[in-house]
């Protein structure tokens, strides 16, 4: 049985904290593509919205893992409320507590998108908006409290991240089209509610002729029986 003082659970901590880090990045780039409309050509916008929505899921269950794996990980105290509630932590406090805040950022932003369709379309935006600040933050706290993000390919990595989320920024604000203004990518996996059936205002008079129906109109007449029989 593997210990909870064993280095895998280090390494694994390490691991998937940069493994969120990419599939966050890569979350970030398919969410600008969204926002501004991106797709018709080979591949449908909503097929991009769908892989944008499957791969924040993904995202969110290595950084689940990431979180869990320095819980048990007791080389490092950090305590199951560091987790959630910032400043907790007696290991690294304030590193920690960056990736507290970022962990209840897009947590509240997962959750306003499974209830999107229960959310006024305003509400959700300034919500979803939140990603970007919990991105941000989250890359202060890989480069604070990695080991690996003070030199070599980890500094690369972070820098990398950072410069490509900037640059989808500039991107989201500059070539957002104008048609797309307010609007969001409906998943065609949900149910959008069903519009109520038009009803007639109460000036219409109700004494209104019926309208006629093939039925109503009269059959051809019989053919007389004298021209029965002829050729």
């Amino acid at each position: 049985m593997i210990a909870l003082t064993t280095p895998y659970l280090w390494y694994a901590t390490r691991a998937t904290g940069i493994v969120a880090l990419l599939l966050f990045t890569g979350v970030v780039m398919l969410g600008t593509l969204v926002a501004n409309r991106v797709g018709g050509t080979f591949i449908g916008r909503f097929e991009v919205n769908e892989v944008h929505r499957s791969l924040s899921i993904v995202a969110v269950v290595f950084l689940l893992l990431h979180i869990i794996t320095t819980i048990l990980d007791s080389f490092v105290s950090t305590g199951v409320l560091a987790s959630v509630i910032p400043l907790t932590s007696s290991y690294k406090r304030v590193p920690v507590a960056l990736g507290t805040v970022a962990f209840d950022l897009i947590l509240a932003v997962w959750i306003s998108s499974l209830l999107k369709l229960r959310l006024k379309n305003q509400t959700w935006r300034f919500i979803h908006w939140f990603s970007w600040l919990a991105y941000a933050i989250s890359l202060m706290h890989v480069y604070t409290t990695g080991t690996d993000t003070h030199q070599g390919i980890g500094t690369l990595l972070v820098l990398g991240c950072a410069i490509v989320v900037a640059l989808a920024g500039v991107w989201r604000f500059l070539g957002r089209p104008t048609r797309a203004a307010g609007r969001t990518a409906l998943s065609p996996l949900a149910t959008p509610p069903v519009p109520p059936r038009p009803r007639l205002p109460d000036s219409v008079p109700r004494d209104l002729p019926r309208p006629r129906v093939p039925e109503d109109f009269p059959k051809s007449p019989p053919r007389p029986p004298s021209s029965r029989g002829r050729r």
